[in-house]
């Protein structure tokens, strides 16, 4: 169907936005957190969309980057949870966020979007938990991060390798995500340093 949007913001709300594309406005459901990261009005946007096609109604959801969209395609693969669902999700937890979430079993955490109750939350770390790879987490967004902000990259792309060193060895991705953001000092390290101090917190 549509896979993007390209074209100029004309309004935003917390739950849509149109988007002016060659004359034609698009009316595109987002998430809270998309549209606190939109631009203004007036200023160019891509939104990757899913086409949402049903008897009484086309809606288009829309997203900042694939890494968003990918979540959201996910979470709609859970029973009794739909798109306006999902996106209610990621409206309180961010793409990365609930990546986490699920990965360390935070039901309660997901539970708080509107209309979630905690077995649908439940339902959803149990069926997307083996889903979620080390690299689509928190750790990555670190490194982007840091990149961004016109820093070495260096200790978070430790925490990475060290990350994924822990899953190689046979420790669940959360505890070891877990374990290696709480070591301190780890600017100065080595990444195997940085496995180090983590397999003495993990014993």
């Amino acid at each position: 169907m549509i896979a993007y949007v390209n074209g100029i913001i004309d309004d935003i709300t917390d739950e849509n936005t149109v988007i002016d594309v060659g004359g034609v406005g698009y009316n595109v459901k987002i998430s809270a957190d998309t549209a606190a990261r939109l631009p203004g009005i007036g200023e160019p946007v891509k939104l990757y969309t899913y086409t949402s096609v049903k008897e009484d109604s086309f809606q288009l959801f829309g997203f900042l980057s694939r890494n968003d969209l990918e979540i959201f395609r996910k979470c709609i693969t859970v029973n009794g949870i739909g798109p306006k669902g999902a996106l209610a999700i990621l409206s309180v937890l961010d793409a990365d966020s609930l990546r986490f979430a699920i990965m360390s079993g935070d039901a309660k955490a997901i539970s708080k979007a509107p209309g979630i109750g905690a077995r649908t939350a439940e339902r959803l770390i149990l069926e997307l938990k083996d889903k979620i790879r080390i690299d689509e987490t928190m750790i990555s967004r670190e490194i982007d991060s840091y990149n961004a902000s016109g820093g070495a990259s260096a200790d978070s792309a430790q925490k990475k390798e060290a990350v994924e060193a822990l899953v190689a060895l046979g420790y669940g991705q959360a505890e070891s995500v877990k374990a290696v953001n709480t070591i301190e000092g780890i600017e100065e390290m080595d990444s195997g340093a940085v496995l180090k101090a983590a397999l003495k917190k993990l014993f």
